[in-house]
C-alpha cells in the first residue's frame, strides 16, 4: 500500500492546506488497513484538527472496522456507517 499511501497522505495534506474544513474520507470500499493506514487518518485528523476543522471517517466495514474498534480510532476521529450520515 506504500505508493497509495503517500499518494492519498499527500492529497489529504493538500486539501487542508488549501483550506478544507469538513472532510469525510468514504472507506466503505476498503477490505483491510494496516497501522500505516491508520497512522495517516490520525495524523490527517491531527493537521486538520490544528487548522480548525473536522475529519470523519465513514463505511468502515468488517475487518477494517473491527481493527479501528481495537485501536480505539473513534477516540480521535469520529466515524459514521456511511458518507450521507457523516
Amino acid at each position: 500500500m506504500g505508493a497509495t499511501l503517500i499518494s492519498l497522505e499527500n492529497e489529504l495534506k493538500r486539501r487542508i492546506d488549501d483550506g478544507s474544513r469538513k472532510l469525510v474520507l468514504d472507506l466503505s470500499g476498503l477490505s483491510y488497513i494496516d497501522s500505516s493506514g491508520i497512522g495517516t487518518i490520525v495524523m490527517c485528523a491531527g493537521r486538520m484538527k490544528q487548522a480548525g476543522g473536522r475529519m470523519r471517517v465513514a463505511g468502515a466495514n468488517g475487518v477494517v472496522a473491527r481493527t479501528f474498534e481495537v485501536v480505539r480510532l473513534s477516540v480521535v476521529v469520529p466515524q459514521d456507517s456511511d458518507v450521507k450520515t457523516a
